[in-house]
C-alpha cells in the first residue's frame, strides 16, 4: 500500500535558491534513512511533506496519516499531560467518571484517548504518569514521552528529523527500538549511522541531484566508495590525456617551427621563384593555423574533461587534513584530578572521582543525560571549579571543542586563527588557513556564515598552527548537527594525533573510529 508519493519534487531555500530538485519517491511499509550535507535540505523536506512549507515544484500526495516528531516544552515544571497537550481531554474524562461533568464534556469526550494513550506509551516504553513532572525524567524517559506523543494520534508515517541528537544511550536505544519494530512508512532525515543501517533505503540529497540506495548505510557506504573509485579512475584518465594532448600540440608546433624555418632558409637563399614561395608560404600559413587550431581545441576539450573530473572527486572526496604533531610525550601526564565531586541544585552530579592522563591516551565519557559530562569536561579543561576536589593541567596545552565550536570568536576566518594565535603575522595565518583548506577569498569570509564543516577545519586550523599545539583535546559531542563529511574528516584528522583525547559523545562508530582505549561511565555508582 503506497503511503506518501513523491513526485519530481523540489525544494527551495528562504532566499529562494534551489536545495534539490527531481525527487521522486514512492513510500509504502518502508523505513527511508534522508541524509545530505548540512544545507541539502533535508529538514525543508520533512516539513514540506508536513504541509508546513511551499513545493518549489512537483506534487506530494499523502495517502496515510502522517505524524512527525516534535521536541517537548522546555518548562521543567511542566506535568507529562500538559507536555502532550490532553489535560484538558484526561481531566473532562476524569469529571464524567466522578460524576460531575461540565456541560459540553459528554459531547466533547474523547473515549478512544485512554486506550490510545496505554498503547502509545506501551509501544514508546514509557510508564506513563499525566502528574509527573518533565524536569523528573531522564534522557532516556524524555525520549520515551516524544515518541509516545508521536504514536497517540496512530499515524501510518512517521517523520523524523535528527531523532536521536543529543541523547543518551538509552534515548537512541529507545528510537533504534521503535523504528526496527515499525509497521509503517517512515523518513527519518538523520546522521546517526547505527540507526541509519537499520533502513530500507537510503535516499541523498545533493545540489546536483537526488541519489537513492536500496538497503541500509552499510551499502550505501559501499556504492558510494565505489562511485569515489570510478571518479578517482576517471580523473586520473583525464589528467593522463591532458598531458598528451598538450605534448601533441606543442610537437605540432615545433614541427610547423622547422617548416617555416626551412622555408625561410630557401626564400634567402633566392633558388626558388617568387611566385612559387608565395604560394608555399600562404598554403603554409593554412595548414599551420588549421593545426594549430585543431591543437588547442584538443588541448581545451582534454582540460575541460579534467575539471569535470576533478570536480567530481570535491564532491565526492571533500577536503582531508592532516594535524601536525604536537609531540607529547610518551611518559607525561598532561591531566590529573583528584577527589573530583560537581553539585547542582543540591544534588551530587558525580564524584568523587579520580582521573589521570598520561601519554596520548585516548578516553570517553558516559552515562545518562543529566550525569555532568559537559560539566566535568569544562572542570578539567580550565574553566569551572568543581564543587571539591584538584585538578593539575598545562591549560595552554589543552583544547576544548564543543558541538558550538564556541572557542572561535565572531570575526573572519584569518581573524579567528589569529585571535586563537597570538603574535601569528598575517602572512602566517594566510598559511594557517591554507594548510586546512581556506585559500585566497576564504581568509575575509565571516565566521557566522561558515558551515559546520568548514567551522570545524578553521577551527583546527586555529588550534594546530601555533608553535604549540595542544597535548590534550577535549571534545563535547563533537559530531552533533555535523554532515557525513565533516564527520569523517573530523574521524580522519582525530585517526592521525598524536596527542591525548577525551570525549563524551553517544556516536559509537565516531569513538571506534578515533580510537577511544577506555570509557569512564558518570553515574555508574548511583545506578548500581
Amino acid at each position: 500500500m503506497t503511503l506518501l508519493t513523491l513526485d519530481r519534487v523540489a525544494c527551495a531555500a528562504p532566499d529562494g535558491s534551489l536545495l534539490f530538485h527531481d525527487l521522486t519517491l514512492s513510500l509504502d511499509r518502508r523505513r527511508v534513512g534522508l541524509v545530505g550535507r548540512n544545507g541539502s535540505g533535508k529538514t525543508t523536506l520533512l516539513r514540506t511533506i508536513a504541509g508546513e512549507l511551499p513545493l518549489a515544484a512537483g506534487s506530494v500526495v499523502v495517502s496515510g496519516r502522517l505524524a512527525m516528531l516534535r521536541q517537548l516544552p522546555d518548562d521543567p515544571n511542566a506535568s507529562l499531560a500538559e507536555a502532550l497537550g490532553l489535560q484538558a481531554a484526561l481531566a473532562r474524562l476524569r469529571r464524567i467518571e466522578a460524576g460531575a461533568p461540565l456541560p459540553h464534556d459528554w459531547d466533547e469526550a474523547d473515549w478512544t484517548l485512554p486506550a490510545r494513550l496505554e498503547s502509545a506509551a506501551g509501544r514508546a516504553g514509557l510508564v506513563f504518569d499525566p502528574q509527573r513532572r518533565l524536569g523528573t525524567l531522564s534522557g532516556g524517559e524524555r525520549t520515551r514521552l516524544m515518541l509516545a506523543r508521536l504514536l497517540l494520534d496512530e499515524p501510518e508515517v512517521l517523520l523524523m528529523d535528527e531523532p536521536t541528537n543529543n541523547l543518551d544511550a538509552d534515548g537512541r536505544a529507545a528510537v533504534t527500538r521503535l523504528l526496527a519494530e515499525w509497521k509503517g512508512g517512515a523518513i527519518v532525515a538523520s546522521h546517526d549511522r547505527g540507526l541509519l543501517s537499520g533502513m530500507d533505503a537510503i535516499v541523498e540529497l545533493t545540489g546536483s541531484g537526488v541519489h537513492t540506495v536500496g538497503g541500509g548505510w552499510d551499502v550505501f557506504v559501499q556504492r558510494r566508495e565505489d562511485e569515489r573509485q570510478r571518479a578517482a579512475t576517471t580523473l586520473e584518465t583525464s589528467e593522463a590525456r591532458l598531458r598528451q594532448a598538450r605534448r601533441e600540440a606543442q610537437a605540432e608546433r615545433e614541427k610547423q617551427e622547422r617548416r617555416a624555418g626551412r622555408g625561410r632558409r630557401i626564400a634567402q637563399s633566392g633558388s626558388a621563384p617568387k611566385i612559387l614561395l608565395g604560394a608555399q608560404k600562404r598554403r603554409a600559413e593554412a595548414t599551420t593555423g588549421r593545426r594549430y587550431r585543431l591543437g588547442e581545441d584538443l588541448v581545451a576539450q582534454a582540460a575541460d574533461a579534467f575539471a569535470q573530473a576533478r570536480d567530481r572527486v570535491d564532491v565526492l572526496d571533500p577536503v582531508r587534513v592532516t594535524l601536525p604533531p604536537c609531540g607529547l610525550p610518551a611518559g607525561h601526564t598532561v591531566l590529573r584530578a583528584d577527589g573530583l565531586t560537581c553539585e547542582h541544585g543540591g544534588r551530587r552530579l558525580f564524584g568523587p572521582l579520580d582521573l589521570a592522563i598520561t601519554g596520548p591516551r585516548r578516553i570517553a565519557v558516559g552515562g545518562a543525560n543529566g550525569t555532568g559530562k559537559s560539566t566535568l569536561l569544562r572542570i578539567v579543561a580550565g574553566l569551572q571549579e568543581p564543587s571539591s576536589g584538584q585538578v593539575r593541567q598545562r591549560t595552554h596545552r589543552i583544547a576544548l571543542l564543543d558541538q558550538d565550536l564556541a572557542l572561535l570568536p565572531r570575526t573572519t576566518a584569518l581573524d579567528a586563527v589569529r585571535a586563537l594565535n597570538p603574535g601569528m603575522s598575517e602572512h602566517e595565518a594566510h598559511a594557517a588557513l591554507a594548510a586546512f583548506g581556506f585559500r585566497n577569498r576564504w581568509a575575509g569570509r565571516e565566521v557566522v556564515g561558515l558551515s559546520g564543516g568548514e567551522r570545524v577545519r578553521l577551527a583546527l586550523a586555529g588550534l594546530f598552527s601555533g608553535a604549540e599545539p595542544p597535548w590534550l583535546l577535549i571534545l563535547d559531542e563533537p559530531t552533533n548537527h555535523l554532515d557525513f563529511a565533516t564527520v569523517e574528516l573530523l574521524e580522519s584528522a582525530l585517526s592521525g594525533y598524536d596527542g591525548a583525547v577525551l570525549c563524551v559523545s553517544h556516536d559509537p562508530a565516531f569513538l571506534a573510529a578515533i580510537g577511544i582505549e577506555a570509557t569512564i561511565v558518570l553515574g555508574a555508582q548511583e545506578r548500581d
